[in-house]
């Protein structure tokens, strides 16, 4: 397996941030997605070089595998596991030969290390060692894209992950890049290694007219210049339906009020949610009718 350069791809160097590096995916995602290239194979090759990047370097884990082991990220800890077996073979056969026994692992590749291990290469020592390394399964990585409505509630769905249907119970409030980890629905294990795990990374879109801060919701709601003056009612969508406000009479623009408890739920806390903030707008009429004219100048003569 040759090595990819996930930051190349990304157009990033090694100290880029979490921020940077979902900006670079979400540029070049829309750059190269193939609804913006139809019938354009290098602009798909490039859209599923972009998102296996970003599914790597997005978590914080397999980016730090990634960053140790390059091209053998996915074998981190089996390479872990199989050089602390290794260290002690070679103290038990120092123990009983008085001799320094050279750690050849220490000296070799890692994919080299593998073909040694799987029968790819050199017979490994001592009695057949690789051959009684048990391997954890490969981890799987997957994204979900669901709207922000779909996550207001906590639901069942049915996720497809190498041809098998995983049904996943998504809890409500998970956040936009969130990543979460179904253990043992990865790939099989060798040697009679446990199965890996498989991570899911969510991809929250919004086609509300909310703004959402992790468990708080802001929306602006324009007030026409009388109510904004005299005070009264407003009707206003909150995020599971409407609500009557009362306005007070000289209310400016840019005024916020709280709706405690009608923001958006809190991820494992059942029952909890956040609060939902309205920030009023002030609609300046332009269209004035001769009478109103006429009442506005008498109001500006008032001292």
């Amino acid at each position: 397996m040759a090595y990819i350069d996930y930051y190349k791809i990304l157009g990033l160097d090694k100290g880029a941030s979490p921020g940077d590096i979902k900006k670079a995916y979400r540029k070049l995602a829309r750059k190269y997605h193939p609804d913006v290239n139809p019938n354009d194979g290098e602009a798909e090759k490039k859209f599923k070089e972009i998102n296996e990047a970003h599914e790597v370097l997005s978590n914080p884990e397999h980016r730090k595998k990634y960053d140790a082991y390059g091209k053998d990220w996915k074998h981190a800890d089996d390479i872990e596991r199989a050089r602390q077996q290794q260290r002690q073979q070679q103290q038990y056969q120092s123990a009983y030969s008085g001799q320094n026994v050279y750690d050849e692992f220490e000296g070799e590749g890692f994919s080299d290390f593998f073909e040694s291990m799987f029968g790819g290469g050199r017979a490994s020592s001592g009695g057949g060692f690789g051959g009684n390394v048990r391997f954890k399964g490969q981890d799987y990585n997957a994204q979900l894209q669901l709207d922000l409505r779909d996550v207001y509630e906590t639901h069942k769905r049915t996720l497809t992950v190498n041809g098998k249907n995983i049904r996943l119970t998504i809890p409500a409030g998970v956040e936009d890049g969130q990543v979460i980890k179904i253990k043992g629905h990865g790939g099989e294990g060798r040697n009679g290694g446990p199965k890996g795990d498989l991570y899911i990374q969510f991809q929250i879109t919004n086609s509300t007219p909310f703004s959402r801060n992790k468990g708080d919701l802001y929306k602006t709601e324009p007030l026409d210049l009388y109510t904004a003056v005299l005070g009264g009612e407003l009707e206003v969508e909150t995020f599971t339906g409407k609500v009557k406000l009362k306005v007070k009479p000289g209310t400016q623009p840019g005024s916020k009020v709280k709706l405690k408890g009608k923001g958006f739920p809190i991820y494992k806390k059942e029952g909890s949610f956040g609060d939902l903030y309205i920030t009023y707008t002030v609609s300046i009429p332009t269209k004035l009718s001769e009478k109103e004219k006429e009442l506005f100048q008498q109001l500006s003569k008032i001292k």
